[in-house]
């Protein structure tokens, strides 16, 4: 692995630091449980270790693997990644958990496809944007293509059912979408468009309605829709600025739902207070904002799509399990990048990872008299708007 550029080496260091302290939280938040269910407060801590050996040897081996490779088989990826969400749908290799299925038996551990799906529609985004940079002001490549992808992944995920990985999916294309050049009148239609179909998503399916109306007043009904948001709030409000420590948290001891999983940041928040809470958000903003710094000094629209679209992947999922945990959005069933229990986010996440360190140890330095394709699009985008003055 090479780190001798400064990005590269605060990229590493903020995802060992979210990956230490989720390591941590995942114990402190398991010990109890654990002890209930296996007789040994660390099982799941050693099924989260050995999530994160396999992470981390996937973030080296990518990291020495050109990231170029990856636009050369986007479509085996593409197929691969919808025969493995098609595969939850079948008998013994699908796993069904709390009436999902989101997950394929893989020995010895489950893997949700859904996830290495973001980092395939990424990929694809980045060589089709590439390869249509002049095109994507036009509907039918600027928008309908790329949608039409979008919605193949985001049919087959709805089925699962997993609506926050439909969300998060759309968002991250749209962003993608946006910075690609595509209209934004186009988008503004697009998005108009696909409002009715998720009212009808949403309308359509009792317990989404009802985690809804939940989100909006969870105090109506505090022990029943809105119970778990209402545990969260408690515990951010225990933790106050400095936490109640390391281990004391009352709300994890059977108070809290998914306190490993995708309430994860209620229990920083309790364990470790506003302090503590502000430090994973701020190595999240960091991570991205080298991921952006990444980004600017890539020659070639490729790697610069690539590493907006993977940095944002990491982002968008944070940033929606931060405010589902402080109830700004419904409830969604998102874990938190490196930190939550849960290997295939950890794992799809450490590999993403391990293609920003790869792109961003081939374009430490930008030749004398070269141009990063981010500058080089920048000047072409305010000569167009000049001239459409």
């Amino acid at each position: 692995m090479n780190i001798t550029s400064r990005d590269t080496r605060h990229i590493v260091v903020s995802v060992l630091i979210l990956t230490g302290i989720g390591t941590v939280m995942v114990y402190s938040s398991t010990a109890l449980m654990s002890m209930r269910q296996y007789g040994s407060s660390l099982h799941y801590l050693w099924k989260h270790i050995f999530t994160v050996l396999v992470g981390t040897a996937a973030m080296i081996a990518l990291s020495r693997t050109d990231y170029r490779r990856l636009r050369a088989a986007v479509y085996v990826l593409l197929a691969g990644s919808l025969i493995l969400l098609a595969l939850v749908f079948v008998p013994d290799i699908g796993v069904v958990a709390n009436g999902a299925r989101r997950w394929i038996r893989l020995w010895p551990t489950t893997f949700q496809p859904s996830e290495l799906a973001k980092v395939v529609m990424v990929i694809f985004l980045a060589d089709y944007m590439d390869r249509n940079i002049h095109r994507m002001r036009e509907f039918k490549h600027g928008i309908l293509i790329p949608v039409g992808v979008m919605v193949v992944f985001q049919g087959i995920i709805l089925l699962q059912p997993d609506f926050g990985a439909v969300v998060s999916l759309g968002i991250l294309t749209v962003a993608l979408l946006i910075l690609g050049g595509a209209r934004l009148n186009h988008i503004g239609a697009l998005v108009l468009f696909s409002l009715p179909a998720v009212y009808l998503i949403i309308s359509t399916s009792a317990y989404r309605l009802k985690r809804l109306t939940c989100f909006t007043e969870p105090w109506k009904d505090p022990f029943g829709c809105g119970f778990q948001l209402v545990q969260s709030f408690i515990a951010f409000g225990n933790g106050r600025f400095f936490g109640v420590g390391l281990g004391d948290s009352r709300q994890k001891l059977y108070f809290l739902p998914e306190v490993h999983t995708d309430f994860i940041f209620s229990l920083i928040g309790e364990e470790l207070g506003l302090v503590g809470a502000l430090t994973v958000l701020g190595l999240f903003v960091w991570l991205f904002i080298k991921g952006v710094h990444v980004a600017r000094r890539t020659e070639e629209p490729f790697s610069y799509f690539l590493t907006l679209g993977l940095s944002m992947m990491i982002g968008v999922q944070a940033i929606i399990n931060f405010a589902v945990s402080t109830g700004l959005m419904p409830t969604k069933g998102l874990p938190l990048p490196f930190i939550s229990y849960g290997g295939s986010s950890l794992l799809v996440n450490m590999a993403a990872v391990g293609i920003l360190i790869n792109i961003s140890s081939r374009n430490e330095k930008i030749p004398a008299g070269r141009v990063s394709y981010a500058n080089n699009n920048l000047s072409h985008r305010v000569s167009y708007m000049k001239r459409r003055r």
